[in-house]
């Protein structure tokens, strides 16, 4: 573990949990993983997915999600592959002969995609793990609900042979974990709970009176790093970037109402960038 950790992902250590997490995994254990966003979910069902035999199947709800772990994983040298919409129908084919014959260690699909691949592609595949990322969205009791989650269940049911199944997630009350257990029917499941604290962040409420000073004042002390300025009304943000820029803030603006060829326009300008 230790070794595939340190070629594959530059570790030398596993962070708290994690190794657990994947020993158990790896004995076939259904588990449930709750951890902060940033904690090294992604390497929990990643390696083990390299230790074991076949390809693990990762359902994840964003092509934009896909995409990233996948580039990634791809530059580490893992056999990795998204099938979904984005890709031309080329691409889709190369990928379901792949998982069939073996080659990828891990392939990421929708919810809604793994539905329309059953048939054809999963049962003819070797499935070594079934991990379900941002598992909260199985739960109608969480607010990112996708009813498309709920049939991952009967997939699961269908299958020649039942995986060890994972679900991992950042976001989950006790309700939502328990229909996460419930719903895609863990057995006995190890749970991992590492908590929610993400001590590298703080937030912090203040009420100055003159508003504006303040955020000059707290640049002032911070001119070294970056950052992002809310700010509730398109007129507010305008005002804000205006009065960086006079002070001699690198800043630029971002809202709805800015076309294209404004977005990185630095300084303010007598023409119209609305």
């Amino acid at each position: 573990m230790i070794q595939t950790l340190k070629t594959y992902f530059g570790y030398d250590s596993f962070r708290p949990l994690q190794e657990e997490i994947i020993h158990n995994l790896i004995s076939k254990k259904d588990s449930l993983v709750l951890m902060p966003t940033g904690g090294g979910k992604s390497i929990c069902y990643q390696l083990p997915a390299l230790l074991m035999e076949g390809t693990a199947i990762v359902i994840s709800p964003l092509i934009s999600l896909m995409k990233d772990q996948v580039e990634t994983l791809r530059a580490n040298g893992i056999p990795a592959g998204a099938l979904n919409s984005s890709n031309d129908e080329t691409e889709n084919a190369n990928l379901r002969r792949a998982c069939i014959s073996g080659q990828l260690k891990l392939l990421y699909i929708s919810p809604e995609k793994l539905l329309s691949e059953a048939d054809y592609l999963l049962r003819d595949m070797t499935l070594s793990l079934f991990a379900v990322d941002e598992a909260h969205c199985i739960s109608q009791w969480g607010q990112d609900f996708r009813p498309s989650y709920l049939k991952i269940a009967e997939f699961i049911q269908v299958l020649p042979k039942r995986p060890v199944i994972a679900a991992y997630t950042a976001t989950a009350t006790r309700a939502v974990k328990e229909d996460i257990l419930c719903i895609l029917g863990l057995q006995n499941p190890f749970v991992a709970v590492t908590g929610y604290d993400r001590k590298n962040l703080c937030f912090a409420v203040e009420k100055p009176k003159d508003k504006i000073q303040a955020l000059l004042d707290y640049l002032d002390k911070n001119r070294e790093k970056s950052g992002i300025i809310y700010c509730n009304t398109r007129k507010n943000v305008e005002e804000i970037h205006r009065r960086l820029i006079q002070e001699g803030y690198p800043a630029v603006r971002y809202h709805a109402g800015l076309s294209d060829d404004c977005l990185l326009y630095t300084s303010p300008s007598p023409r119209d960038c609305s």
